[in-house]
C-alpha cells in the first residue's frame, strides 16, 4: 500500500518495510515518538502497535518479526512516523475509472475511555462528522482517492469495489493512514444507515464498470456507533464470555444490534 500511494503522490507518513531485526530497529531509533510499528500481514485490526515508549517498540518489532505476536502474517513490519490530529474515514465506490464518497465517518480505535488502551479493530464511530464539509470530502477525493485510482489503472489493475480511506488530520494538513479495500468496521454501521439512495444500483454500476452520474444521498440525522466487547478483548478476549443487554437495545428506537466474533 505504501509503494503504490509513493507513486501516486498521495501524503502520507514517513515509514520503512523492514523483515530483518537489525535494520527494523536501527531505523526505528532514527524516529521520533510517538512510534508506530504495523505488522503487514492480516491481523483483524489488531495489527499495530502506538506508543510514546521506545522500549516497547523495540520490544514489539522482535516479537512481531520473529512470528510470536502474529505468525508469519508478522515477519514483515511497517515503522512510520506517529500522526497526531483528528482521524477521519472515507468510503468510496469505484468503477475502475471513477470514484464517488460517502458520508465521511470519524471511528475510535482504542479499548478505553481516555484513548487508554490498545488498538483495536474499532470501538465506535459517528457521522457526518463536523469538521469534515464538502470541503474536506473534495480534497479527500481530489489528493488521495483519484490519483491512487489512477495509479491502479496504470499498473494494469481495473478496480471496481470500495475503496476505504482512512485519514488523519494532522497540522501539516490531511495525510493517509491506511487504505482498505472492503466496507470498514464500525465506519459502515454508522454510514449506510444514512443512505437514502439505492445501495445495491450503486455497487451494481459499480461492478459494471460505469457509476454514470450516480450520486449518493444521506439522511440529514446522525448515527453513532458503540462497540460492546467482552472482557480481554482485543489482545485475549474471554472465550464464551456473553456481551448483555442486546435484547433491551435491540427494543428502543432507532437503534441496530449487529453481532461479530461469536454466537449472537
Amino acid at each position: 500500500m505504501k509503494e503504490l500511494v509513493a507513486k501516486a503522490g498521495v501524503p502520507t507518513a514517513h515509514h520503512g518495510t523492514f523483515s530483518d531485526a537489525t535494520t527494523a530497529l536501527a531505523f526505528l531509533r532514527t524516529m521520533k515518538p510517538p512510534f508506530v510499528v504495523k505488522t503487514d500481514g492480516l491481523a483483524a485490526g489488531k495489527g499495530v502497535l502506538v506508543t510514546e515508549s521506545l522500549i516497547e517498540a523495540e520490544d514489539d518489532v522482535k516479537a512481531k518479526l520473529a512470528g510470536a505476536a502474529f505468525g508469519d502474517a508478522g515477519r514483515t513490519v511497517v515503522i512510520e512516523e506517529g500522526m497526531t490530529g483528528p482521524e477521519l474515514s472515507v468510503l468510496a465506490v469505484c468503477d475502475g475509472h471513477r470514484a464517488v464518497a460517502l458520508a465521511p465517518a470519524q471511528d475510535f480505535k482504542r479499548v478505553f475511555d481516555g484513548d487508554r488502551g490498545p488498538n483495536t479493530g474499532g470501538m465506535g464511530s459517528y457521522s457526518p462528522v463536523p469538521f469534515a464539509g464538502d470541503d474536506v470530502l473534495d480534497e479527500v477525493m481530489d489528493r488521495f482517492v483519484e490519483p491512487t485510482l489512477a495509479t491502479l489503472r496504470a499498473e494494469g489493475i481495473d478496480y471496481r469495489g470500495t475503496l476505504y480511506a482512512g485519514l488523519m488530520l494532522t497540522p501539516d494538513g490531511l495525510k493517509l493512514v491506511e487504505y482498505n479495500v472492503r466496507f470498514g468496521d464500525p465506519e459502515s454501521q454508522v454510514v449506510l444507515p444514512r443512505l437514502t439512495s439505492d445501495l445495491v444500483d450503486l455497487l451494481a454500476a459499480a461492478a459494471d464498470g460505469d457509476l454514470g452520474d450516480r450520486l449518493p444521498t444521506f439522511d440529514a440525522g446522525a448515527a453513532v456507533c458503540v462497540v460492546g466487547a467482552v472482557p480481554g478483548y482485543p489482545e485475549a478476549p474471554r472465550t464464551g464470555a456473553i456481551v448483555d443487554s442486546l435484547e433491551a437495545a435491540r427494543d428502543l428506537d432507532d437503534v441496530v444490534v449487529f453481532c461479530a466474533g461469536g454466537d449472537t
